[in-house]
């Protein structure tokens, strides 16, 4: 590797002016790179409209760059189609939109497993939507070792779970979950598999094709680009069948004062004003990340 641990702090603007300073809490929040915060800033200076409402020079060059950055995303995680990529604000924002959406496919007696290591954000949305909805919630326990019991699947996962949404790897203790295990078992099982990749993005760039997972949420925040930013993955055929989340300008196909259509994703969970600067500054910061020598790291 070229860059030594000095050279790297020079690359963000907070440590580069606090030489002193030993930073160790990037697991809530990464610092931001020099190029995601250039990003930000050349965006808000050059190209600041909304997108998919204008037809003018500043709204054109605006859809321009974030559908530019929705590609830069789908080739970090590898998505089959940029189409696949919702932006949204945060990691919680991405579960909390599949609780809704994929939750409104669900009915009483289907099963959602989760962890007992879950993050809040993929504990709370679960169990918010057993409350409203009926469904059941299961619980896969930890080992001593702080890793998920995956022997326990094949009872915990019966014939009516629907979906398996897991860390990939722990806040708490760094713990990393045996993917290949976990996917086998589940689509063994007919449920699908989310991945709160939250704390793993930070380490490199994602395959969710070679996970062989169906959905993937992580945050720009933890993974050196600027907050206020997150991205839901999902298999494109699974998110044309989900209802949006949302109601709002961008996702509608048509609106009579009778009935709305919705658009196709991702537009379709995309209402409102999506973070543009926000997602550009990621795309950023997701290229540079490409670049890096991970096999060296």
């Amino acid at each position: 590797m070229n860059q030594n641990p000095n050279s790297l702090c020079d690359e963000f603007p907070l440590l580069a002016a606090s030489p002193d300073l030993h930073y160790l809490d990037s697991v809530a929040t990464s610092q931001i790179h020099q190029s995601a915060l250039d990003a930000v800033v050349r965006h808000e200076t050059t190209c600041r409209a909304n997108v998919s409402r204008g037809t003018y020079r500043l709204a054109e060059a605006a859809d321009r760059a974030y559908e530019q950055a929705r590609q830069t995303a789908a080739r970090f995680v590898n998505a089959a189609a940029a189409d696949e990529i919702i932006f949204t604000s945060g990691a919680t924002a991405s579960l909390n939109l599949l609780a809704h959406a994929f939750g409104d496919t669900l009915k009483p007696g289907d099963r959602v497993l989760i962890s007992v290591a879950e993050h809040h954000s993929n504990f709370v949305p679960w169990q918010m939507l057993r409350d409203r909805t009926g469904i059941e919630l299961g619980l896969i326990p930890v080992t001593t070792s702080g890793q998920l019991d995956l022997a326990r699947l094949p009872e915990l996962l019966g014939d009516n779970c629907r979906l398996v949404a897991v860390t990939q790897c722990s806040n708490v203790t760094g713990a990393w979950t045996d993917v290949a295990t976990l996917v086998a078992a589940a689509h063994g099982a007919c449920a699908k598999v989310l991945l709160d990749g939250a704390q793993a993005v930070q380490h490199g760039p994602q395959d969710v094709r070679a996970l062989g997972i169906d959905f993937y949420a992580f945050s720009g925040h933890k993974c050196f680009g600027p907050g206020g930013v997150g991205v839901l993955w999902g298999r494109g055929e699974l998110l044309t069948a989900m209802p949006p989340f949302l109601g709002g300008g961008g996702m509608i196909g048509e609106v009579t004062p009778q009935a709305t259509t919705w658009a196709e994703p991702p537009q379709r969970f995309e209402a409102g004003t999506p973070p543009i600067a926000q997602a550009v500054g990621l795309a950023a910061a997701l290229e540079w990340m490409m670049r890096l020598p991970w096999a060296e790291i």
